[in-house]
């Protein structure tokens, strides 16, 4: 009886763990190809305690002029602009027409954009 037990605690366990990693991977995927959810920079810069930080003053190194001298603060409506359409974005954020970013644009609208947007916001 104690082995069923421990076999079916085991099970819940694993199976649990692996539900948990695979909804995260399909909300956070795209971003993870180029960020850290963490401090650390990658392609780009981490994401931790991104929400709440004015844009381009991370220690990441490479962000482009329009993106370091913006000004604004990521919060929900910046950050779903710049998901939406970062190219759009950047223009509307800086009001420079000729503003420029490096990354894609990533085009997320609807329920995948309020997941990411969820996901963000949990990463304090």
């Amino acid at each position: 009886m104690k082995t069923i037990i421990k076999t079916v605690a085991a099970t819940i366990i694993t199976a649990s763990a692996f539900l948990g990693m695979n909804v995260n991977a399909g909300i956070e995927a795209k971003c993870k190809a180029c960020h850290d959810f963490g401090t650390a920079n990658k392609v780009g810069p981490g994401l931790k305690g991104v929400m709440g930080h004015k844009a381009g003053t991370t220690s990441f190194g490479k962000y482009s002029k329009s993106l370091k001298n913006g000004g604004w603060v990521w919060d929900d409506a910046s950050m779903r602009l710049w998901l939406g359409d970062g190219k759009k974005a950047i223009k509307e954020l800086t009001g420079d027409p000729k503003a420029k970013t490096t990354m894609p644009s990533m085009k997320l609208k609807g329920e995948k954009l309020d997941q990411i947007m969820e996901f963000m916001n949990g990463l304090k």
